[in-house]
């Protein structure tokens, strides 16, 4: 035999070895059974528990992988290396080998998901004088906007709502005199400056305010996503951040309650005293994020430790942070809308605060609000969360009115057609208007509405729609002093009939010249024009460009103490920039994500 080896030498050889390194590497021993090595291997990580709080690991905690090699394995020669990046491997084996072309890596790939809506339509006042709408407080796609203009691209069409955009921003507009009617309107009308024979219709509504001192007790469920798409510096850390702006407000006479969920729902704190702060802290440093996505039974779970604690004297509220991207579970849309649906009888209002990017699911996000009586709010920075969780509290957690719905009726006489801007997601049905069953908008302790009509004036050469060729014209009736007539319909928080506020909006309303219209005219029509460029609103003039929304918004800057306003010109410069280096792209050349 001299030097050479026989087989079975090398066989013993190749199977000893195996079992050696086996040994070496398995923390937890090895066994031989039936002429098969098995493998056990222990990896040594953490157990994840759902209330994101560490304990000591366990060989219970991790599963086991058994790893079998058989004596025919042991025997068999080598697999044949692959073969070099770029050259193909042999005929036959083509789907034994990763692809070779780049791949986008997790998180490349946008996943964020929007709502598919069409812009509102010219209507002729002759045939539908009447537009009606739920009125709409939520700010989260102006900052949702902002994050992706500030990323240096221009965001989706579907991301961008006008009304939103428009109802971030506080107006100053005049205030109620009591609170026995908690609403006082401003309306004014200004020629159009992108649409030369048009005007706008600037239509706003204030609430009356509370003070911070006299504001009743908030028995509010903090519901937060712990799961591993929340892991990044801009989801959980900046949600925890904000929320302790928040806890700094809570008095002893509020209540804060935590539940959070990942792969399953968990309670972390149980309904505690706004003034313990330390213990609410505390629990909020112990969270972190992994795991799969349960906010089903998350929400079951926080509603539910809501009406534990409910108060007929408190404001009940549940409030739900995430990226909306669940998905174990309920999670279905509409399922969770239903749910929340059914919910929002109990009086418990839902608060939506959404963050990231990537995953996004504002679709979902946006359904669940307007289910549960709630506001939605996007928290793209630190000082964002001040605004809503701080600077705003009163108007971000205190309903003053709920189911508040606007109707306005348009003069045949005076006007020829109109179309809402923005709100497509609002409208309702005429019948709606005084049915009370019919599920609106809540508003907030000193926040405001704002609603900007584009109208025609009866013989204007900017009328859009033709008169009918058979059907013989109505002869115009009512005041000619009148543009439209003004309806606001409302319930007091936990009141189930509605009140009604209603008033003409006449020539006494009516600027000639928008450059001498009020400041909160002239920024909200810059607001209206930068989300009409931003969704491509085939209605303006190509005159109508981002330089004019940079001067109309300049020139009505006014006090601007918390420096909103000059923030909103540079992001019109910002898609400025965007609008033109999209137009340079190569036709099909575009990017992965956003």
């Amino acid at each position: 035999m001299g030097t050479h080896m026989t087989r079975f030498q090398t066989g013993f050889l190749f199977a000893a070895s195996a079992l050696t390194l086996a040994a070496c590497a398995s923390p937890t021993g090895s066994e031989v059974s039936g002429g098969t090595v098995k493998v056990g291997q222990s990896d040594g990580r953490d157990g994840v528990v759902v209330t994101a709080q560490r304990r000591e690991s366990s060989v219970q905690d991790v599963a086991v992988p058994v790893q079998a090699i058989t004596q025919e394995q042991a025997y068999a020669p080598p697999a044949p290396p692959p073969p070099p990046v770029g050259m193909p491997a042999p005929m036959g084996k083509m789907d034994t080998y990763a692809q070779v072309m780049p791949q986008p890596m997790p998180g490349d790939v946008n996943r964020d998901k929007y709502q598919d809506v069409q812009i509102n339509g010219v209507k002729l006042v002759a045939q539908e004088p009447v537009s009606t709408f739920s009125i709409d407080v939520d700010t989260a796609s102006y900052s949702n906007v902002r994050r992706m203009l500030n990323a240096g691209h221009l965001p989706p069409k579907d991301a961008v709502r006008i009304e939103e955009l428009i109802n971030y921003f506080d107006y100053d507009y005049a205030l109620p005199k009591s609170k026995n009617t908690p609403f006082e309107t401003t309306v004014k009308v200004v020629p159009s400056p992108w649409a030369e024979g048009r005007q706008l219709m600037h239509v706003a509504v204030q609430g009356y305010d509370i003070n911070r001192d006299a504001r009743p007790p908030l028995n509010l469920t903090l519901l937060i996503d712990v799961s591993g798409s929340m892991s990044a510096q801009n989801k959980l850390p900046l949600a925890i951040q904000s929320l302790k702006l928040l806890i700094n407000e809570m008095t002893a006479k509020d209540t804060i309650a935590i539940a959070v969920y990942a792969g399953a729902a968990g309670t972390v704190l149980e309904p505690t005293s706004g003034a313990d702060k330390a213990k609410i802290m505390a629990a909020l440093d112990k969270l972190s994020a992994g795991g799969s996505t349960a906010g089903g039974e998350g929400l079951r779970l926080a509603y539910n430790l809501a009406k534990q604690n409910f108060s007929k004297n408190s404001v009940n509220r549940v409030m739900l942070l995430s990226d909306g991207d669940f998905n174990v579970g309920i999670n279905d849309p509409n399922a969770l809308e239903d749910f929340v649906s059914r919910e929002r009888e109990s009086g418990v209002y839902l608060s939506i605060l959404g963050f990231g990017g990537g995953n996004y699911n504002d679709l979902l996000m946006q359904k669940l609000a307007q289910s549960g009586n709630g506001m939605a709010a996007y928290i793209d920075t630190l000082n964002e969360g001040r605004k809503v969780l701080n600077d705003d509290l009163s108007g971000s957690m205190f309903s003053i009115a709920d189911d508040v719905k606007i109707q306005v009726e348009f003069n045949p006489a005076k006007v020829a057609e109109y179309r809402l801007i923005g709100y497509e997601t609002r409208i309702l049905n005429r019948e709606d208007f005084n049915n009370d069953k019919v599920d609106a908008g809540e508003i907030g302790a000193g926040s405001s509405v704002t609603a900007i009509y584009e109208i025609t004036p009866v013989g204007s050469k900017a009328t859009l729609i033709d008169p009918s060729r058979y059907k013989e014209a109505a002869k115009p009736a009512g005041n000619s002093n009148e543009f439209a007539f003004l309806k606001l319909r409302y319930k007091m928080p936990g009141e189930s009939k509605s009140k009604l506020v209603d008033r003409p909006i006449t020539v006494a309303d009516q600027v000639t010249d928008i450059s001498k219209a009020p400041e909160a005219t002239r920024f909200a029509t810059a607001v209206a024009g930068y989300g009409s460029l931003l969704r491509g609103d085939p209605y303006l003039d190509k005159s109508f460009t981002w330089d004019r929304v940079i001067d109309l918004a300049n020139g009505a800057k006014g006090s601007d103490a918390f420096g909103y306003r000059a923030e909103f010109v540079q992001l019109a410069r910002l898609a400025k920039t965007a609008a033109t280096q999209e137009s340079l792209k190569t036709p099909g050349a575009g990017e992965v994500g956003q």
